[in-house]
């Protein structure tokens, strides 16, 4: 399981102070969420559409890339090569 380090950062707008928690970027380089860590034809584990709030992994082979971006978030979204569409959460290889 990845995680990532969160900073706060404090914005005064209009005499208020406003509080916000922003992610490192920097450590979305890692696994799923940078594009060129995934290969075709690499062992990954995704999570489905239909899986996404319990968070269960299905296991698979990339078949073929589907997001076009260096990086996203959420994880990269890929088909695996038995047709199930989900985002990266893990690279196994």
């Amino acid at each position: 399981m990845e995680f990532v380090q969160f900073y706060p950062m404090v914005r005064v707008k209009g005499g208020q102070v406003h509080f916000q928690v922003k992610p490192n970027f920097e450590e979305f380089k890692v696994g799923g969420r940078t594009r060129s860590n995934i290969k075709i034809g690499s062992s990954v584990k995704i999570v489905l559409k239909q899986d996404q709030r319990s968070g269960r992994l299905t296991e698979g082979e990339v078949k073929d890339i589907l997001t076009n971006s260096p990086k996203h978030p959420h994880g990269i979204k890929v088909r695996l090569t038995n047709g199930q569409v989900g985002r990266v959460k893990e690279i196994c290889d």
